[in-house]
């Protein structure tokens, strides 16, 4: 399959999320209570794609600063034969671009459960969350609402990546682990991917709120008062 198609499959998974976040609704500027929480929605929604978009492109995780996981604790804290494995930087990199390759296909799967519950949530406070000081509150507020769920879909996703990975500099770290199984080091990169994935949505929620007019949404330029 060629990348272009991949990358529309990818994008595909997201439930048509800017297809939603365009809808115009009418009313928006006497700001009604469901009118701005649509307008926290579309925020969420239209946030959420571009942070999805990014992270599902080619070395999303491993590209940004902002999303690249790190070696699990289990692994850059051991000593002894993973100390002689991960001499110099070049190893290290090395093993850890292999474990941000595999947050792409765990994201992937993550992005449909992320853009249900922009749909489906319960928004408080709507004006909150809209007119308060933190450039991310709105993502901060989905973040807490889903809890440990996206946690939850990623673990099995890295579990089975480690599993039949053909690296050889990962399994000869494997095989050199005593007392750590591959579970654990599954859920230490479900958890980094997940804290990941919402700062890259809270970054796009950031440079929505710094420039609504970019989104061309009606209902979005209103919230942030630009006419």
């Amino acid at each position: 399959m060629s990348q272009a198609s991949t990358m529309m499959n990818r994008r595909a998974l997201l439930g048509g999320v800017t297809s939603v976040a365009v809808l115009a609704v009418a009313g928006c500027a006497g700001y009604p209570q469901f009118s701005l929480e649509e307008a926290v929605r579309r925020l969420l929604f239209l946030s959420t794609d571009r942070a999805f978009a990014r992270l599902l492109a080619p070395g999303g995780f491993w590209d940004d600063q902002v999303t690249r996981l790190a070696l699990p604790e289990a692994i850059g804290n051991r000593g002894g034969v993973l100390a002689r494995i991960l001499t110099g930087p070049i190893v290290k990199d090395r093993l850890q671009r292999a474990f941000n390759d595999m947050a792409y296909d765990a994201a992937e799967r993550a992005a449909p459960a992320v853009t249900d519950a922009v749909r489906t949530i319960g928004i408080r406070n709507a004006l909150a969350l809209l007119r308060g000081s933190d450039p991310m509150g709105a993502t901060a507020f989905l973040h807490q609402e889903m809890g440990t769920s996206l946690v939850e879909i990623m673990v099995p996703e890295f579990g089975d990546a480690i599993r039949v990975s053909r690296d050889p500099l990962l399994g000869e770290v494997l095989a050199a682990l005593t007392g750590v199984d591959v579970g654990g080091i599954a859920n230490s990169l479900a958890y980094e991917a997940d804290n990941a994935i919402f700062r890259a949505i809270g970054r796009e929620e950031a440079a929505i709120r710094a420039d609504p007019r970019s989104t061309n949404d009606p209902v979005l330029m209103a919230a942030f008062g630009i006419k």
